[in-house]
């Protein structure tokens, strides 16, 4: 199958081979040696074929261990944070789930994967057309928004789980409030160059419990939209 993406510059074919597959099992028995326990987490990345999410360029490297650019100035995530962040929330099938930075898409594909209910919010207005037509192609059907994620998306709340895929210089209350009792987010916070994953729990209506998960580096959350290569919704 060949996609025609909406700059009509990208034509991507969409095959997995065998040789797809027995790479992408030794990037999970990779992820496994280094802590990921998670069975579940596990065996829908292994469904998840990487290659179709990235860049013609990067497309040999899809199932090595790092992350790599994508448009937008943006990055696909390395496997193995893809894969921390899933394994931290805990994931339960029919859970609702806020994902805050759709990206290439290749996140929220691991979560349909798992069987979710996932509302996947985007700034960018290219990465938003690519992955809105990218996901149904392969079998994923999110409910896609073009927004600013540091609003979430209050009036389909509360959501059990929220993931954050860009590193927020603090987290933001407004994501807090649209937790569920009892739900979990994700979210890397600090600078740039550092920053600590933290897993936060609403135990109450007033309180929330917070853990701190291990340094990563991710691309900046930032506010607003942005309209570039916009074409009609």
């Amino acid at each position: 199958m060949v996609i025609l993406y909406p700059d009509h510059q990208k034509i991507f074919q969409l095959e997995d081979s065998f040789k797809h597959k027995g790479l992408r099992k030794k990037l999970i028995d990779e992820i496994r040696s280094k802590g990921i326990k998670d069975q579940s987490v596990l065996n829908a990345m292994n469904e998840v074929p990487r290659h179709l999410f990235m860049d013609n360029s990067f497309v040999s490297f899809a199932y090595v261990d790092k992350a790599f650019p994508i448009s937008a100035g943006q990055t696909i995530s390395q496997p193995y944070t893809v894969a921390f962040q899933t394994e931290a929330l805990q994931i339960k099938r029919l859970d609702r789930v806020l994902e805050v930075g759709t990206g290439s898409g290749y996140q929220a594909a691991v979560l349909c994967e798992m069987g979710v209910s996932l509302y996947t919010i985007e700034r960018q207005r290219s990465l938003f057309d690519y992955a809105r037509i990218l996901l149904p192609k392969l079998g994923y059907h999110p409910q896609f928004f073009y927004g600013d994620g540091y609003l979430g998306l209050p009036t389909y709340g509360p959501f059990d789980k929220i993931i954050v895929t860009a590193g927020a210089t603090s987290v933001p209350s407004q994501l807090k409030e649209q937790l569920a009792i009892g739900g979990r987010m994700v979210i890397p916070v600090g600078v740039r160059e550092h920053q600590v994953m933290k897993i936060i729990t609403r135990e109450s209506d007033a309180f929330y419990s917070e853990v701190d998960g291990g340094n990563f580096v991710f691309v900046p959350l930032l506010p607003g939209i942005s309209d570039q290569n916009k074409t009609n919704p």
